[in-house]
């Protein structure tokens, strides 16, 4: 680590953070607890997680610290219930257009202009994402495709305004995030069936799928654009299947293999020309 600047250690902790994002769909498979009970769960473990991190979190919240920490909440929320009511497919690609709605709301809110290399990777990664799930797509689902996009904005707006307070410690955002979601999934949590199984599962998911995920993106987004961070991080719908398929052997087929190989070619090019630039902030990690 020492032989890296802050922006190429920044690149790194995002495609591991991508890396560990990427693993919630096998296990959210594999357990048996109910969406709003594994919202709780994870939600307490990871809040346990950032505490350690933070060590001393600042309880003074701004209004706009509040408002990261609900959208962030709200990702998670709409999600689940996306999936729910629309093919999974739908909700991880309507949720992954966030891309756009960062170069907007990055645009205007923090004077943060794409590049043109920025431009072309979304092409390709767009491009990737509809031969991946092309076949499964559908305009079935009305109400669950909306909320996929309603994700999608959330998500951009916990990026810029995590982006934002990079100087005003942004891990906070995600620590109050993770108390609404445990006290919003408590209830649901004494509903289901407390196995071992299940307890490992959930404690997997707190401390490193969202826990030490979110203690990295946090880290990282104090050097690195919302854009290109988002950009880096759309690794993760690709990636997500894939363990599916390692471990369930659900098989892609071959225009999805064809869409994985050029998302995951436009994130390391991506990846690339943000590491090897040197125009970081400079924020100690």
């Amino acid at each position: 680590m020492k032989y890296l600047n802050p922006r190429q250690r920044a690149v790194l902790f995002l495609v591991i953070t991508a890396i560990l994002w990427s693993t919630s769909g096998l296990w959210i498979k594999v357990i048996s607890w109910s969406p709003l009970a594994i919202l709780g769960g994870r939600s307490l473990i990871a809040m346990f997680v950032f505490l350690v991190y933070v060590r001393k979190p600042n309880f003074r919240i701004t209004w706009l610290q509040l408002l990261g920490s609900l959208c962030y909440v709200a990702t998670q929320l709409t999600f689940v219930w996306a999936t729910k009511l629309t093919t999974a497919a739908n909700a991880i690609f309507l949720q992954y257009a966030s891309p756009l709605y960062v170069v907007i709301l990055g645009y205007l809110f923090l004077k943060e202009r794409p590049q043109k290399v920025d431009w072309g990777v979304m092409a390709m990664i767009f491009s990737g994402l509809l031969l991946f799930f092309g076949d499964k797509l559908s305009f079935d689902g009305l109400h669950g495709n909306l909320l996929a996009i309603l994700s999608g904005m959330t998500f951009s707006i916990v990026f810029l305004i995590m982006r934002d307070q990079r100087n005003n410690a942004p891990a906070n955002i995600i620590l109050l995030g993770n108390a609404i979601g445990f006290l919003i999934g408590l209830p649901f949590i004494f509903k289901e069936s407390i196995t071992l199984p299940n307890i490992g599962i959930i404690l997997y998911l707190g401390i490193f799928q969202i826990g030490l995920s979110f203690v990295l993106y946090s880290m990282a987004v104090k050097h690195v654009k919302a854009l290109e961070a988002n950009l880096i991080l759309t690794l993760e719908p690709i990636l997500n299947p894939i363990w599916v398929f390692l471990v369930l052997t659900e098989k892609p087929g071959p225009l999805a293999l064809v869409g994985s190989a050029l998302v995951i070619g436009a994130v390391i090019y991506r990846s690339y020309i943000s590491a090897r630039t040197t125009d970081y902030d400079i924020i100690p990690v």
